[in-house]
């Protein structure tokens, strides 16, 4: 339906004349002089939006806020001619309430006006307040998106409350019917409109849905930098609802909170204002996906040693613990996660969290796994466990070798990581490396030499130099077709990012062999030692050294 452009000429002609009865009233009030004169500097404002506003088309949008104004106006006009004499009906505190707030009115109509004209929408044409798509095949395909999303934004900033609602809904089921839409809104500047729709003087319907939205935008992996930059004022925000918003904000300001905590300020602007503590009292009671929500968010927070003191003053590990027990699966993932991050760098943690039954949970999660790639935060949690020399004894035992074994041959590549770090951290202690020899850890780890990533290679590599000081475990590797080889190939100084002292040492643990040293040669070791003496690896020079004098003697003898 077209706008009537005679009935905007109407409203807007209306308006000039209140405006214009309005300035000659002021003059003569007597009552609050002073604000009245304030207003009337006001109205000159408001007089230029409007004559710029009727060089342009009208449209829904402005024949609303027309309408609006003409209310206030109307109100302003009354209340001037009461005031015109020092007595005053409705006596004087509630008189000047409402010069008060007709002047506020005002300032929100200017506010209202310069926002619509600054958004370029009367410059597009509207039916309804929704652009008409043109069939040509010259209009880009976005165009309407992009025109509808400053539409949206700026029905935002302006109007009622009603107002501002009903464009939050088409907000959002604008952002939620395709990612690009996400893309085009952040681009015209939503996420700072929703920010400040957070705060405080907004109803809790309109937060809601503007934390909603706001979620909605986090989960567009390229749009998360235009949040991060709102900074401490949406977190600030965010933490307002996680602690007081419904069940459902919480939740939605939680999905925002695990996008911006992975930086170190912003997890330490989130301990620091509490936000460890709200974060646990949904893992206590909040929703099974709330709770798994809100427990991402602490595994990212733990990853910081600033907050660490934050947990502990909020006894977080019995509330983890419980949750890495009873929660969805997601929840228990998340909780063990957090978890280990809390413990990685702490010895006497490591040892309270154990003593709270955390090594009875971790056995628990790890059995109950449905997905192998869930296994990723166990195995890390164990290794982190194992770290502190107290607890390997309990650790070695229960079967927990053998399952570091089975997975290390899974097909997740993080998880193969995890389990070679953890074996190395075990092949420190003589009874476990032995063990995870008999166990079947070598061909495993012989296998992952040759993977696709460095990461798993020197994970491999460094697992295999820490059990091969087990005669037994060099035996078995001598059987290993290709563990000379590929060991070998670990060697080359174009292999970026692996530390050369690693392959260097399972080669040097297996020169007490003759026919070791003959493959080590053979396989073209000692082209790459050259290089890793000249750039000093650990124990290079000692290798070529030993198997240069093995192929030296092996001439001699055939002479």
């Amino acid at each position: 339906m077209k706008l009537s452009e005679n009935e905007a000429d109407v409203v807007e002609a209306s308006n000039i004349q209140l405006i214009t009865s309005l300035l000659t009233s002021i003059p003569h009030t007597v009552s609050f002089k002073g604000k009245w004169s304030l207003i009337g500097t006001k109205l000159s404002d408001l007089k230029s939006h409007l004559s710029d506003l009727s060089d342009l088309p009208s449209t829904p949008l402005s024949l609303s806020l027309l309408t609006s104004l003409s209310h206030t106006l109307s109100q302003a006009l009354s209340l001037s001619l009461t005031c015109h004499t020092t007595h005053l009906p409705a006596g004087k505190l509630k008189t000047q309430n409402d010069v008060d707030s007709v002047s506020a009115k005002i300032d929100s109509h200017i506010k209202d006006f310069d926002v619509l004209l600054k958004s370029g929408l009367l410059n597009v044409p509207h039916d309804d307040d929704v652009v008409s798509v043109s069939c040509s095949v010259s209009v880009s395909k976005r165009e309407p998106i992009r025109v509808e999303s400053r539409n949206l934004i700026t029905r935002l900033q302006i109007g009622s409350t009603e107002s501002r609602n009903s464009a939050l809904d088409s907000l959002l089921g604008l952002l939620q019917e395709d990612d690009k839409h996400v893309l085009i809104a952040v681009a015209q500047g939503v996420v700072p409109v929703l920010v400040r729709l957070l705060d405080s003087t907004s109803t809790s319907e309109i937060k809601e849905k503007t934390v909603t939205a706001i979620a909605r935008v986090s989960t567009v992996d390229s749009s998360k930098h235009v949040l991060i930059a709102e900074g401490l004022l949406l977190l600030h925000h965010l933490l307002r609802v996680v602690e007081s918003g419904s069940g459902f904000a919480k939740e939605k300001a939680c999905v925002v909170l695990h996008s911006l905590s992975f930086t170190k300020e912003n997890a330490r602007a989130i301990g620091s204002r509490g936000g460890i503590s709200s974060l646990l009292e949904i893992c206590e009671a909040g929703t099974p996906n709330s709770q798994a929500i809100a427990a991402g968010v602490l595994r990212n927070l733990a990853s910081f040693a600033d907050t660490r003191n934050n947990f502990i003053e909020e006894d977080a590990i019995s509330v983890l613990l419980t949750l890495a027990s009873s929660g969805t699966v997601l929840a228990q993932e998340y909780s063990i996660a957090c978890l280990s991050n809390l413990v990685r760098d702490d010895d006497d943690l490591k040892l309270l969290i154990a003593r709270k039954g955390a090594i009875d949970c971790l056995r628990s999660f790890w059995d109950s796994a449905t997905a192998v790639r869930s296994l990723e935060v166990a195995v890390e949690f164990y290794k982190n466990l194992a770290w502190d020399e107290r607890l390997v004894e309990a650790l070695i035992s229960d079967e927990f070798l053998i399952r570091i074994v089975n997975v290390l041959s899974c097909g997740v590549l993080g998880v193969r990581i995890q389990s070679a770090k953890a074996i190395c951290r075990l092949g420190c202690n003589a009874k476990a490396r032995k063990e995870l020899g008999e166990y079947g850890c070598v061909p495993p780890l012989v296998a992952m030499l040759e993977g696709k990533s460095v990461e798993e290679k020197q994970a491999a590599a460094k697992a295999l130099s820490t059990i091969l000081v087990c005669s037994g475990n060099r035996r078995i590797y001598r059987k290993e077709q290709r563990g000379i080889a590929s060991a070998v190939q670990l060697l080359d100084p174009t292999i970026l990012n692996l530390d050369k002292k690693y392959p260097v040492s399972i080669l040097m643990s297996l020169t007490h062999s003759k026919k070791c040293r003959k493959q080590i040669v053979e396989s073209g070791a000692l082209a790459y030692l050259q290089k890793l003496v000249e750039m000093e690896v650990d124990g290079a020079k000692k290798l070529q050294e030993t198997i240069s004098h093995g192929k030296l003697w092996g001439v001699f003898s055939r002479r």
